[in-house]
């Protein structure tokens, strides 16, 4: 996400990696427990590490594509904070951050870092501070498809421009056909699905298209979809049904949904020697040179969805976790503190890992870690 702050820039070191897929919401609360350590992934081993807050409700909305995760995070911190009730609700990064420069939310999660202004609507809320990015979830965007006889399936960015602006509308189009030597191509239209509602995942992909399109996208980058025609569905749970129950269908949703929905993700020819894989790991090495272009407390990233590294996967996203710098809730700051703390943990990092995630980089997760104390 190519994102326009000014600010130093940092390389980040890639840490370890593994993949994510479902999850569901529960809650915190006493005061007394262990900080924070490393553990294992399960949720039993996981609660024994949570820090808890002071109790209370902890409302919290935004991106689908950091829901998984989200679950996972909130079976275990319900299980060690029993006090504490956490409720995130969906709707997408822009309802996400709408809601939260509105005060309804204590936290919003968006795939996509705060515009300038966002930050300036964000201080009528934050009222001795501004909202800040926070990446908390790491992950990739699967182009995922549903095509009669085909089980392995090659694409690149000026091809994927194309079909999800509808110029190439049949599945034996000679561009896929020369991406695919050997397999055979039904003649069926295309039916390209993408996201109805203002989605964070949708600005990273068309924001790929836009850097690896060739020159074939010529929308600019936007949580709203520009394409033309195709077919729209709402949040990542209904464009990946959509998938399932559609032939000759391709679409877009994070690893985890493909994951959880036993959906197909296309390799992405990238200008390396292979074709690659929507994997973790391959995700990882992306991640390797993301650099951070936010100032003070925000740690808002750049990555390079144009990459032609070897085992790249460019179609990447970071799932922030919009908060105030200052002025926060004082009836919630605790809890929301507890709860970061935990979420960016080595636990909380590897909960996630199993689902279809990518752990943030430790250089990364170190600076996030190092923010969230300074919140008031």
């Amino acid at each position: 996400m190519k994102l326009q702050r000014n600010g130093r820039t940092k390389a980040l070191a890639i840490g370890a990696m593994a993949l994510v897929s479902s999850l569901s919401l529960a809650a915190c609360g006493s005061d007394n427990n262990p900080a924070p350590t490393p553990s294992g992934s399960s949720a039993g081993s996981a609660s024994a590490a949570i820090a808890c807050g002071k109790g209370g409700q902890l409302l919290a909305s935004g991106s689908t594509a950091q829901g998984n995760a989200i679950d996972v995070w909130k079976a275990a911190y319900g299980s060690a904070c029993s006090s504490t009730t956490i409720t995130y609700g969906g709707g997408g990064s822009g309802a996400g951050v709408q809601q939260f420069n509105q005060g309804k939310v204590a936290f919003a999660g968006s795939d996509s870092a705060l515009k300038p202004t966002e930050v300036d609507a964000s201080k009528a809320v934050c009222k001795t501070g501004q909202g800040i990015d926070l990446p908390m979830v790491a992950g990739l965007v699967s182009v995922v498809f549903n095509v009669d006889g085909v089980k392995n399936l090659v694409l690149d960015g000026p091809t994927i421009a194309k079909i999800f602006d509808s110029k190439i509308t049949t599945w034996n189009d000679p561009a896929i056909a020369a991406l695919n030597p050997g397999v055979t191509l039904p003649s069926a239209p295309i039916q390209a699905i993408h996201r109805s509602d203002d989605s964070g995942t949708t600005q990273n992909f068309t924001t790929y298209l836009s850097k690896a399109g060739g020159g074939n996208w010529t929308h600019a980058p936007s949580k709203t979809w520009a394409g033309t025609g195709g077919q729209s569905a709402s949040l990542s749970a209904g464009v990946s049904a959509q998938i399932k129950q559609v032939k000759n269908s391709i679409g877009y949703v994070e690893l985890s949904y493909a994951q959880i929905n036993n959906l197909t993700s296309a390799s992405i020819a990238t200008g390396a020697t292979k074709p690659v894989d929507a994997t973790a790991a391959n995700a990882a090495t992306t991640f390797a040179n993301a650099k951070i272009v936010g100032t003070g407390s925000d740690l808002s990233l750049s990555l390079d969805y144009a990459t032609k590294a070897e085992g790249a996967y460019p179609i990447v996203l970071v799932t922030y976790e919009i908060v105030c710098d200052k002025g926060n809730n004082p009836a919630t700051l605790d809890t929301l503190k507890s709860f970061l703390t935990y979420t960016i943990s080595d636990a909380g990092q590897q909960a996630i890992g199993d689902k279809g995630y990518v752990p943030l980089p430790k250089e990364l997760a170190s600076k996030v870690q190092a923010v969230i104390p300074t919140l008031a």
